[in-house]
């Protein structure tokens, strides 16, 4: 247990208390709505034990309840997290990174994955920076900064989809990033073809199925190592967030 302080300026006063930062933080992200407060105390300064008053409560949360206070400085305000936990933080997302390299990603010179041992040397031998965002907001970064020091590539799937017309808009944005080609058809409708690393294809899949309320046709395109490829054609994107089916 790690106790911390959350604190918020409201009325042009500031008010402080001491909770448990696990704790915290999961009312802060909606988990909990059950929170303690130490001494049941609301602070205008707890490093000098100064109490806020009553009036002032009153004034800025309409309320002298001390729960009900607490979790409005939570949610509104700010919990400070200590050094320890930001650096297990960060411990947790390097190894998310590490992970999603070795399960999504080859040696290109014999097909096989790379060990988490040598992609988190790599990682470290880059001096790679592994930011607080999501995996996939940063992974063509790192993959990028890696690929001097070990020969590595995607494994990806290869899908062509088409578009109606009144979804193309808001589609292209998610579609974009991972194009290889693209053909408007003169109903306005699109066609495109995307490669998507293994590991996104699901969150792809459901980023446009919302997109377009399940009205996107998916194809997925299967390279054959002999002669050109072959494609499984799905009846819509969501038939099962993109698993395709056979003709």
């Amino acid at each position: 247990m790690t106790n911390t302080t959350a604190r918020i300026k409201k009325a042009g006063k500031r008010f402080e208390i001491i909770v448990d930062l696990d704790q915290a933080l999961k009312v802060k992200n909606d988990e909990s709505n059950s929170i303690e407060v130490e001494g049941d105390t609301i602070f205008s300064d707890s490093a000098k034990g100064e109490r806020a008053s009553e009036n002032d409560l009153k004034e800025a949360f309409g309320t002298e309840d001390v729960n009900e206070i607490a979790r409005q400085i939570i949610k509104q305000g700010e919990v400070l997290k200590t050094q320890e936990y930001r650096d297990s933080e960060q411990e947790k997302k390097f190894k998310q990174v590490i992970n999603f390299i070795v399960e999504n990603t080859v040696d290109p010179s014999s097909g096989n994955p790379h060990t988490p041992e040598r992609v988190k040397s790599a990682l470290n031998q880059a001096h790679v920076n592994v930011k607080k965002v999501p995996v996939d907001q940063q992974i063509d970064d790192i993959i990028e900064k890696i690929s001097p020091i070990i020969p590595i590539k995607f494994e990806t799937k290869k899908v062509k989809i088409t578009i109606p017309a009144m979804h193309t808009g808001k589609a292209y944005g998610v579609i974009n990033k991972y194009k290889e080609s693209e053909n408007w058809n003169d109903d306005g409708s699109l066609e495109v073809v995307v490669n998507v690393p293994s590991g996104l294809i699901m969150d792809f899949y459901d980023k446009l199925n919302s997109i377009t309320h399940g009205s996107a046709i998916t194809e997925e395109i299967k390279e054959n190592k002999g002669n050109g490829a072959e494609s499984k054609k799905s009846e819509k994107a969501n038939i099962k967030k993109g698993e395709s089916k056979s003709e």
